[in-house]
Order: C-alpha cells, then structure tokens, then sequence
C-alpha cells in the first residue's frame, strides 16, 4: 500500500484505538460525508442538482462590497 500518512494508534495490549490522518485527507472526507448527508435528502439532493447547473451567479468581490465586509 501507498503512503498516505496515516498513522494507527494502538492501545497498550497493541489493538488500534484511533487513526491521526493528514489533515487534506481529513478534509477531503469529511466534504465526501458533508455531501453523502446533503444527498440523504431528496429536496436537497435537487437543490444541489439545480445550483450545479446555473452559470449565473455573483463574484465574491461584489458580495463583499456589497456587504462592506473585509
């Protein structure tokens, strides 16, 4: 197997207890379970769907004018 980083911790009778995993792995899975969740839904899961397929939208920029934020 490849390294990824992951590391296994294990208890003093050597049984694994816990997992330290690099840090864009973690985030990379917990977007993966954020979006299995989202998905649950089928209301939302059209939400998502339609909000994929807009090209309309408004940059960042104008938000952050717009709100005199930052």
């Amino acid at each position: 197997m490849a390294d990824n980083g992951i590391q296994i911790v294990s208890n003093e009778s050597g049984q694994p207890t816990a997992v330290i995993v690099p840090i864009e792995l973690w985030r990379e899975i917990d977007s993966e379970r954020e979006t299995a969740y989202l998905l649950k839904s089928s209301n939302m899961k059209n939400r998502l769907l339609d909000a994929m397929k807009r090209d309309e939208g408004t940059p960042f920029e104008a938000v952050v004018a717009r709100l005199g934020v930052w």
